[in-house]
């Protein structure tokens, strides 16, 4: 096999394939780097630079801005910049929306305490489900994976597909104080359609959804959920950002009622934040400054619409080389529910997947290790991703079905 891609990224980069954190925009490092010891002319790099001046407060609001502009975010809807990723946003959105005067009233008027439905269908929604259980909610498990065959029950839970919404098991929506669910899930490469779970909720229970690794990715309409969490390490930005995009509504609280907000650590308190302008205390400055960027690149390039069209793209042409050969590239999800963003596939024996792995980073591709869960083969095309780099990964997947698995 050839040691080199036919086109290679700038700079002597490798096509980086990482779930996170990802590769960036080629154009957004170079503006880094360029105003990396001297921002702008003002003397001093941003990371740093005081959050409390006037020049930061410029590159927060303009991030802020940009990331409405780019998801037409709706005016009654706050963005925070938080920290603690998707793993944080677990006991955030249960201690908030549990918190709200909203929920607390209709908690009231039930006479018990609420339910929160759950929708499991990997491993973050499930980290999700553990955690809120931990912290003493009451969960209600709407679907957990595709239950194992009659005929082989003692077969593992499988997360390849989703369960018809006809055998969801959605709770009562006057019992219910919101939906969770993870619209992408990394290490299973599992996509769950918004559509499918905004058309089953009923409208008065607020959706709350992990988009850690979607965002971005393509439109999406805001006004249907009652919150939004995604860290900024897969398609916004460096790892240590979170957004939070919630409706107003759902921060209001009763300054009378103290049992609401004595379990929230501040850090993750939405209402604290949003009243601070997002900087109650030192944000990730850095981080922050970098999402803004991304945010300007992704409207240059014609904003989400334009990069959906660019993501279907590059995960259409592996996924027909694995459609293809499936014996050799065997894909375990449901077509109609495999990621356009983890794309995740075996192949016939461990051997020959170390040896992939292997050949592969020689041709500049890296980090194609399935997770440890999983194992197989993960590539992961984040918005960043060219499409040059999918057209080589799908050269080389080529190369190496016709010495491996072509003639056997």
């Amino acid at each position: 096999m050839s040691q080199s891609s036919s086109v290679d990224p700038p700079y002597g980069r490798v096509w980086n394939f990482s779930a996170g954190p990802s590769t960036l925009p080629v154009s957004v490092l170079e503006e880094v780097q360029q105003d990396l010891m001297n921002y702008k002319g003002h003397g001093m790099s941003v990371m740093e630079m005081s959050h409390r001046s006037k020049v930061y407060g410029d590159i927060i609001s303009g991030a802020e801005a940009t990331l409405r502009r780019v998801l037409s975010v709706p005016d009654n809807y706050s963005v925070l910049f938080m920290q603690g990723g998707g793993t944080g946003g677990f006991a955030a959105a249960y201690l908030n929306l549990f918190a709200s005067k909203a929920v607390r009233e209709k908690q009231h008027k039930l006479g018990k305490q609420l339910s929160c439905d759950y929708l499991v269908t990997g491993s973050w929604s499930k980290g999700g489900l553990q955690e809120v259980t931990r912290l003493g909610a009451k969960p209600n498990v709407v679907l957990d994976g595709i239950v194992p065959p009659a005929k082989d029950p003692g077969s593992a839970v499988s997360y390849t597909s989703l369960p018809p919404v006809s055998e969801w098991n959605l709770g009562n929506p006057e019992e219910t104080a919101f939906v969770y669910y993870c619209e992408n899930e990394t290490i299973h490469g599992l996509e769950t359609p918004a559509s499918l779970v905004l058309d089953a909720v009923d409208p008065s229970v607020p959706v709350i959804c992990d988009m850690s690794s979607s965002m971005l990715s393509r439109p999406v309409d805001v006004s249907r959920f009652g919150a939004i969490i995604a860290g900024a390490q897969k398609n916004m930005g460096p790892a240590g950002v979170t957004i939070v995009i919630v409706r107003k509504d759902l921060l209001e609280r009763d300054e009378s009622d103290n049992d609401a907000v004595q379990r929230i650590p501040s850090v993750l308190d939405w209402h604290y934040f949003d009243k601070a302008g997002s900087m109650p205390n030192t944000p990730p400055t850095f981080s922050i400054y970098v999402c803004g960027l991304v945010f300007k690149w992704v409207e240059s390039q014609g904003g989400v619409s334009e990069l959906e069209t660019l993501r279907e793209a590059r995960a259409g042409r592996v996924y027909s080389m694995i459609d293809a050969h499936p014996d050799f590239f065997i894909g375990p999800v449901d077509k109609r529910y495999r990621s356009a963003m983890n794309l995740v596939f075996k192949l016939p024996t461990p051997e020959l997947e170390s040896q992939f792995i292997t050949e592969a980073a020689k041709h500049n591709m890296i980090q194609l290790k399935g997770h440890r869960i999983t194992g197989g083969i993960r590539v992961s095309l984040y918005n960043a991703m060219p499409m040059e780099g999918a057209e080589a990964f799908v050269g080389f997947m080529k190369e190496f079905y016709r010495e491996h698995g072509g003639n056997k």
